[in-house]
């Protein structure tokens, strides 16, 4: 079981930090120029460009990092109680901002359509998803 948890949280945050990554170098796939990347991605009220490549580049790697520790998380003697806790604290950060993505706070912070479009249906979703593995992962090894 704990397999294909880790295989599903494996390809979600690969895919998400590699286009993080991208985003670090200025490409602005999967979409067709920066304007419209960052109404889909960031949201905030008249947002015009993305955040600063540093901000990409930092997500990507925070991402990369908990790839990583879903996927040692695999092996119930692996990491020790370390492991243990950081997983406890990347399924409260999933699940916090999946939660966060539901709220009327959240909506009024970030308007834009075309990212309460998305929220709704993908970000949020995946985030809720990557919680509830991170929590799983984490009931397993005890």
């Amino acid at each position: 079981m704990s397999t294909a948890i880790i295989s599903f949280m494996f390809i979600i945050l690969l895919a998400v930090s590699v286009a993080h990554f991208a985003w670090a170098f200025g490409f602005s796939w999967p979409i067709r120029n920066e304007k419209l990347l960052a109404q889909t991605v960031v949201g905030t009220p008249g947002v015009e460009r993305m955040p600063p490549r540093l901000a990409s580049f930092g997500v990507a790697v925070c991402l990369a990092i908990a790839l990583f520790i879903a996927v040692a998380m695999g092996s119930p003697e692996s990491g020790g109680p370390l492991l243990s806790i950081a997983g406890w604290a990347c399924a409260l950060v999933f699940l916090a901002r999946g939660i966060a993505g539901y709220t009327p706070w959240w909506a009024r912070q970030f308007p834009e359509p075309n990212f309460r479009l998305n929220d709704a249906r993908v970000y949020s979703p995946i985030c809720l998803f990557l919680g509830a593995g991170f929590v799983a992962l984490d009931l397993m090894r005890m």
